[in-house]
């Protein structure tokens, strides 16, 4: 008798631990992201808030925004956070998601060399890019299909020069910290598109510098959608709405906009409903 107890108590413990993981894994979410959001430290600055709010675990994939878009299109992500809204709206036109919700904005600026070897120097990104071809000037492009890639190529073609961007320009491949990292790393330094929140949070400088801001095209919005069920019945719906909402809402735009490196806000809330 006293040993069908004990068996009888350890299976109850056993099915209350199975019971316990299952909600645990229950209360769990996968955000498709851009490496941007993930390496300025955004996250790791608003997941702790948002797991204390409602308790879910929020597991971040951070790639270039195509390939995150790719991965949401899957149906591997239950929400997709990203900042290419061209590609956004294809996104939900094609039913992968029901809608977009903007979350919040900062700015991409162009990075380079303080010397300025091709006096790109200014607040106008195609007149600087078009120097720094005429140059032939080191310029390391993420060439990810990326948010970042995506604004970089469009600025290219304003400039004209989409089909010769002088013999100086490369393609990493890489995410917005290891293009970074190449660029400072060059002999006389590279020049470089990022956008701001990366570069506030980028340690290894050696001798760049922002060289050119403030012309309204470097304007750079990120969104939000959760992945559709329709599409893809495994999506947390419950749970990945949660994100969203907290994320657009109140305390969520209020720890955007508390995040700062040396006094310096990276990113600017403005969802709307």
């Amino acid at each position: 008798m006293i040993a069908f107890q004990r068996l009888a108590i350890a299976t109850a413990i056993g099915a209350a631990s199975l019971l316990a993981s299952a909600s645990a894994l229950a209360q769990s979410i996968v955000v498709a992201s851009t490496t941007s959001t993930e390496q300025s430290g955004l996250f790791g600055h608003l997941l702790p808030a948002f797991k204390k709010a409602t308790g879910i675990d929020v597991k971040v994939v951070a790639l270039g925004t195509g390939q995150a878009i790719d991965m949401a299109r899957r149906g591997d992500a239950d929400v997709l956070f990203v900042h290419d809204k061209v590609a956004e709206e294809k996104f939900v036109a094609d039913g992968f998601a029901a809608k977009r919700f903007e979350v919040m904005y900062n700015d991409f600026v162009l990075i380079g060399p303080k010397a300025d070897p091709a006096q790109t120097k200014g607040s106008d990104i195609v007149a600087a890019l078009k120097k720094v071809a005429a140059a032939n000037a080191p310029f390391v492009s993420r060439g990810d299909k990326s948010g970042t890639h995506a604004a970089e190529l469009r600025f290219w073609k304003m400039a004209e020069s989409d089909a010769n961007k002088g013999s100086g320009y490369k393609e990493c491949g890489c995410g917005m910290g290891p293009a970074l990292n190449i660029a400072a790393s060059a002999p006389t330094g590279a020049y470089v598109l990022s956008d701001r929140g990366t570069w506030l949070s980028f340690k290894n400088r050696a001798d760049l510098t922002v060289l050119v801001e403030g012309d309204k095209r470097l304007f750079n919005q990120y969104g939000m959608m959760l992945v559709s069920a329709a599409k893809h019945p495994q999506v947390k719906t419950a749970e990945g709405q949660k994100f969203v909402d907290w994320v657009t809402g109140p305390a969520g735009q209020a720890a955007i906009a508390a995040y700062k490196i040396g006094g310096e806000q990276l990113f600017f809330p403005n969802a709307t409903k």
